[in-house]
């Protein structure tokens, strides 16, 4: 085991006191069905809302799941004990939803009736134009 000494505690607990002060965390979080939002006010006063489908691990949960969001490591974190899942709140308020794997798969797929007809309305005609010149 290894023996702190009295120094790096201070030096230790002096930088939490400015990553507490500096970094976003949370004093509440609450899941909103109405909107599909997990909503997270912060202690700067602040809020921040994000929908489950974005997140790794709660795009297939239940409704009831995800509404049992709890707030842990001192605000930095958000919890849901029946999924087994963890998230941190700078994370999320950095746009973090999951692992690197997760995000890449993620990229790129956004979809709308609106685009898909552009895409068969383009096809019909050849495909996408060709660069001039």
């Amino acid at each position: 085991m290894v023996e702190l000494t009295q120094d790096q505690i201070d030096t230790a607990n002096a930088r939490g006191r400015v990553i507490r002060e500096t970094q976003p965390h949370a004093s509440a979080a609450r899941y909103d069905a109405k909107v599909d939002r997990v909503i997270v006010d912060l202690t700067n006063g602040a809020t921040f809302a994000f929908p489950p489908a974005l997140v790794e691990g709660l795009h297939a949960a239940t409704p009831a799941q995800i509404a049992e969001v709890e707030i842990s490591a001192a605000g930095f974190g958000l919890h849901w004990e029946t999924l087994d899942l963890d998230y941190t709140v700078p994370g999320l308020v950095g746009g973090v939803f999951g692992t690197a794997k997760w995000m890449a798969a993620k990229a790129g797929r956004t979809s709308s009736d609106a685009k898909a007809a552009a895409a068969r309305a383009n096809g019909a005609k050849g495909g996408r134009p060709r660069k001039a010149g």
